[in-house]
C-alpha cells in the first residue's frame, strides 16, 4: 500500500508539472503564434490599403456623471494617407530634441507631443550593437505611440485652445536635458496665452507644467486632460503570466487590467477616480500618465476601429479650471516613459523594499506596474534577495546559485527531517522486504505491520516528496522574476549563456552548432527538439539524485522514476536558463545534502552502486 502511495503522489506531481508546462509554456507559445499570423495578416491588409495615424482632436459626448463636462480628446486615424518611414515622419515637424543619459528623442513642436523616445540603454539583441529600443513613435508611421497633453474648452464654448495641429514656440533654444527644461508658448489671439515647461529627470519621469494666461475680459473654463495613445494591436508574448496592454490604479476602483482583446471587445471604459495613474505597458516597457494624486479624473481606456487600424488609448480629463480676467492658472501632471525597472518604478515590500518612484512621488501601488503576480510575496523577496546579490557579484547568474544556497538553508530543518526520514526508510528496507515474504497473501497483515514499524522508527513514509514540494513555490518565483524583470533581460552568465531570460541556445540536435539547420522549425514535435547543454546537465544531475536512492520495488513505480529525469530534461529545455541553471544548481546541492544526512544515519550511500547497476545488471 506504501508503494501504491508513493506512486500515486509521482504520479500526481509529474502531472501537476506536466498541467503546469502545458499551462504557461506550450499554450501561450500556440498563443503567440496564432497573434504572430494574425499579426501578419493585419500588416497585409494595411498594405493593401494604407492607413496614416495622423490624429484629429475631437471633442466626444459627455461622460457618464461627468455634468456635461467634455472627454480628452479621442485620436482618430483618417484614411487617405500612406505610411511614412520614422525618419521622414520625424523629419517633417519642427522638433525639441531629448537627450539624457537614458532617453534619446525629441517633442515635436506640431501639437506639443512627446512622440519620439528611444531607450538608449536597452538594445533588441544581445548585440551591443543592435539598434535601441524605440518606445514612442510619430503619427504617420507604422507604430504610431505618443504623449499628449492639453485643455479642452467646456461643452458648447468656442474657446480656442491648442490641438494636435498647433505649432508651439519654443523660448530660447537648445535640448531638453535633467538640467536643462523647455518652454513652449502659444497664444490663441483670443486673449489666452498657454506656456509649457517640460523637464525631465535622469531616468524615465517627463515633468509637465501648464499655465494659461487669460487677458481677455471674461473668466475663461478649460479642462486639463492628458491621453497616451497607441495604433495598431502590438505584437504581445501571450503568456497567462504576463499582462500586457491598458493598466492604471484607479484610487478605490484599484488595479485595472485591460488586455488589447478585452478592451477591443469593451469598446470604451470610463472610471472616476482619485489618487490615480494610468498607462499602456509592454512586457518590459511602459509609459504612464502620473496626475497630481490629488487630483480628481474622469479616466477612460479606450479602443477604437478605423478601417483596418486599431487605436488604444487611456486619458484622463481633471475637473473645471476657471481662469478669471487677467489671472493665470497653473496645473502640473508627469509622464512615466521608459523601462520598468524595479528599483526606478519601485517596489513595496515589509522588508528590503525599493522606493523609486512610488515613494518619492507618493504614488498609489505603482509598483504594480510591473506584474509581479498573484504571488508577489513569493515573487518580490525572490527579486530583492537575487538584486542584493547582484549588487555584490555584478552577475545575476552567481545571484541565482547564491539565492539557491539560501534558500535551502531557510528550508534546511524541514529538508534535513524528510532527508532523515528517507534514510530511515531505506534502512527499514530488509524488515518491509521480510514482511512480504511472512504475510505474502494478507495485504491487511502487511499494511499493519508496516505502520506499526513506521511507528516504533519515527518514520514518515511521505516525506520523500516534501523536498519536492518545497521546490514548486521557489521555482514558480525564480520563473516569474526571471520572465517580466527587464534586470533579467540579456543577462549575462558564463560561457555560451548570454541572457538568462531566454533558453539555452545550444542544441543536441543540431550537435551544438555543427549542423546549420533549426529542427525547432519542423512540423508537430519541432518545439520539442530544442535541448541544450544546461537542461541536459539538469536531466543529469535529477538522474543522479534519483539514483540516489534504491530502486523501488513497484515497477510501475520504478518506471515512473526512471523516465521523469528524460521528461523533465525535454520540458524544461523551453525555458529560460537561469530558471534551469537553477534546478540543475539545487539538484546538485540536494544530492550533497541527502548524502550527508544518510551517512550521518549510518545508512549506506548506494549513489555509485545504483548508477552502475543501471548500466550493468547483476549476474543471476
Amino acid at each position: 500500500m506504501t508503494d501504491n502511495r508513493n506512486t500515486i503522489l509521482a504520479v500526481v506531481l509529474s502531472g501537476l508539472v506536466l498541467i503546469a508546462w502545458q499551462y504557461f509554456y506550450n499554450m501561450p507559445q500556440m498563443e503567440r503564434q496564432r497573434a504572430q499570423q494574425a499579426q501578419t495578416e493585419l500588416a497585409k491588409k494595411q498594405a493593401a490599403q494604407p492607413e496614416t495615424s495622423q490624429p484629429q482632436t475631437s471633442t466626444s459626448a459627455p461622460q457618464p456623471g461627468s455634468s456635461g463636462a467634455p472627454s480628452a480628446p479621442s485620436t482618430n486615424a483618417p484614411t487617405g494617407s500612406a505610411v511614412v518611414p520614422r525618419d521622414a515622419a520625424l523629419e517633417a515637424t519642427p522638433r525639441v530634441k531629448i537627450d539624457t543619459p537614458r532617453l534619446a528623442g525629441s517633442i515635436s513642436l506640431k501639437g506639443a507631443r512627446i512622440d519620439d523616445l528611444a531607450l538608449v540603454q536597452y538594445r533588441e539583441t544581445v548585440d551591443p550593437q543592435s539598434p535601441a529600443i524605440v518606445l514612442f513613435s510619430p503619427s504617420n508611421t507604422a507604430h504610431p505611440y505618443y504623449a499628449e497633453f492639453g485643455w479642452v474648452a467646456g461643452a458648447g464654448s468656442s474657446v480656442g485652445v491648442p490641438n494636435q495641429n498647433t505649432v508651439w514656440q519654443q523660448q530660447g533654444s537648445g535640448s531638453l536635458t535633467p538640467s536643462t527644461p523647455v518652454t513652449l508658448t502659444y497664444d490663441n489671439g483670443e486673449g489666452l496665452t498657454f506656456h509649457r515647461t517640460i523637464s525631465v529627470d535622469e531616468h524615465y519621469l517627463f515633468t509637465i507644467k501648464d499655465d494659461v494666461t487669460n487677458t481677455g475680459g471674461a473668466p475663461v473654463t478649460l479642462y486639463p486632460f492628458g491621453l497616451i495613445s497607441r495604433h495598431g494591436t502590438p505584437q504581445v508574448s501571450g503568456y497567462y503570466i504576463l499582462h500586457e496592454g491598458l493598466i492604471g490604479y484607479l484610487g478605490e476602483h484599484g488595479l485595472q487590467q485591460f488586455t488589447y482583446k478585452k478592451i477591443d471587445d469593451e469598446k470604451v471604459v470610463n472610471f472616476s477616480a482619485t489618487d490615480a495613474w494610468l498607462g499602456i505597458t509592454d512586457k518590459y516597457w511602459a509609459a504612464a500618465l502620473l496626475p497630481q494624486t490629488d487630483a480628481h479624473l474622469q479616466a477612460r481606456y479606450q479602443s477604437s476601429l478605423e478601417g483596418n487600424l486599431r487605436r488604444y488609448q487611456t486619458d484622463y480629463l481633471e475637473d473645471a479650471q476657471t481662469v478669471a480676467a487677467g489671472a493665470t492658472n497653473t496645473v502640473s501632471t508627469r509622464l512615466f516613459a521608459g523601462a520598468k525597472e524595479a528599483g526606478v518604478v519601485g517596489i513595496n515590500f515589509p522588508i528590503g523594499g525599493l522606493g523609486g518612484y512610488n515613494q518619492a512621488l507618493g504614488l498609489n501601488h505603482f509598483d504594480l506596474l510591473i506584474d509581479w503576480g498573484w504571488f508577489y510575496f513569493l515573487t518580490k523577496p525572490m527579486f530583492l534577495a537575487l538584486d542584493f546579490f547582484y549588487r555584490f557579484f555584478g552577475n545575476f547568474g552567481i545571484s541565482i546559485l547564491l539565492v539557491t544556497v539560501l534558500v535551502k538553508l531557510l528550508f534546511f530543518p524541514l529538508a534535513n527531517k524528510s532527508y532523515a526520514s528517507m534514510a530511515k526508510m531505506k534502512s527499514i528496507q530488509p524488515q518491509l522486504a521480510a514482511l512480504k515474504e511472512r504475510y505474502p497473501d494478507d495485504r491487511v497483515k502487511q499494511q499493519q505491520e508496516m505502520m506499526e514499524i513506521y511507528k516504533k522508527e519515527k518514520i514518515n513514509p511521505v516525506a520523500g516528496c516534501l523536498p519536492v514540494l518545497l521546490q514548486i513555490p521557489v521555482f514558480f518565483s525564480l520563473y516569474k522574476v526571471l520572465f517580466v524583470t527587464i534586470e533579467m533581460r540579456h543577462a549575462p552568465f558564463y560561457g555560451w549563456i548570454k541572457d538568462l531570460s531566454a533558453p539555452d541556445p545550444t542544441n543536441l540536435f543540431t550537435l551544438f552548432g555543427l549542423l546549420h539547420y533549426d529542427p525547432t522549425q519542423l512540423p508537430m514535435f519541432g518545439h520539442y527538439l530544442a535541448l541544450g547543454i544546461w537542461p541536459i546537465i539538469m536531466g543529469i544531475t535529477m538522474w543522479f539524485q534519483m539514483k540516489l536512492n534504491p530502486t523501488p520495488p513497484d515497477p510501475t513505480q520504478a518506471i515512473i522514476f526512471n523516465w521523469m529525469p528524460l521528461i523533465f530534461t525535454f520540458m524544461l529545455a523551453g525555458f529560460p536558463a537561469g530558471l534551469v541553471i537553477y534546478w540543475a544548481w539545487n539538484n546538485t546541492l540536494s544530492v550533497l545534502q541527502q548524502s550527508v544526512i544518510m551517512r550521518r544515519n549510518g545508512v549506506k550511500v548506494e549513489l555509485f552502486d545504483n548508477i552502475r547497476g543501471a548500466f550493468f545488471k547483476k549476474a543471476a
